[in-house]
C-alpha cells in the first residue's frame, strides 16, 4: 500500500524542515549560513549565502582547505568546502565576498570525537593522497584494448542461436496444428 513509505518521507522531510541552520548576519543584510555548524577538522561543510544580488562569489576562512566557490541565483549562492585536518579547535572567520560587499561570520571549530574501535595513533599523520586515481570505464575498461570490430560470435554462439530458433518454430508450428484441429 506504500503506506510505511509514505510516513517514512513525510518524517525525513519534517525534521529536514524544522533543523534550523545557523546563521550569521552582518548590517550588509547578507546572511551566511554553515552546515554543520561546529564542524570537526577533516568534515565537509556546505555554505549558503542569503541576501546577495550577484550570481557568483567566494568565501574564505583560515579554517577551510581552499577558498570556496559560490554560485546560485535568486540572491541564494551555495558551495561546499572542507575543514583543514589540521584545524586547531576554535573559532574562526569566514568572509564572503558577493557583489563588491564584504560579510562575516563565525565558525567554531570543534574538537573531533575520539573513536573507540579505532584510535589512531598520534605518531601518523593522516593519509593524504598524493597522485589522481585511477578511474572510470568500470566494465568497459577491457574494451580500450581489444578491438570489438573484429569480435562478434562465435561459432558455438551461432549454432546454439540456429537450434534455439529451430525449436521456436517448431513449438509454433505444433500449436498452430493444435489449434487448427480443435476449432473443426
Amino acid at each position: 500500500m506504500g503506506s510505511p513509505r509514505l510516513t517514512l518521507c513525510t518524517g525525513v522531510l519534517a525534521v529536514c524542515a524544522l533543523t534550523p541552520p545557523v546563521y550569521a548576519v552582518d548590517a550588509g543584510g547578507a546572511g551566511i549560513s554553515v552546515s554543520p555548524s561546529s564542524p570537526a577538522p577533516g568534515t565537509d561543510v556546505a555554505l549558503r549565502v542569503t541576501g546577495c544580488s550577484a550570481k557568483a562569489g567566494t568565501a574564505a576562512s583560515r579554517a577551510f582547505v581552499a577558498d570556496v566557490r559560490l554560485a546560485g541565483a535568486d540572491g541564494t549562492l551555495t558551495g561546499n568546502s572542507r575543514v583543514r585536518a589540521s584545524a586547531e579547535p576554535g573559532s574562526y572567520d569566514v568572509k564572503v565576498t558577493c557583489a563588491g560587499a564584504v560579510t562575516t561570520a563565525r565558525i567554531t571549530v570543534v574538537s573531533p570525537s575520539p573513536s573507540p574501535s579505532k584510535p589512531q595513533p598520534a605518531s601518523h599523520p593522516a593519509a593524504s593522497p598524493v597522485a589522481p586515481v585511477h578511474a572510470g570505464g568500470g566494465g568497459t575498461a577491457h574494451f580500450a584494448t581489444v578491438d570489438v570490430r573484429e569480435a562478434g560470435p562465435g561459432t558455438g554462439q551461432a549454432v546454439t542461436g540456429l537450434v534455439l530458433v529451430a525449436a521456436a518454430a517448431g513449438a509454433v508450428a505444433v500449436l498452430s496444428a493444435r489449434r487448427s484441429r480443435g476449432t473443426d
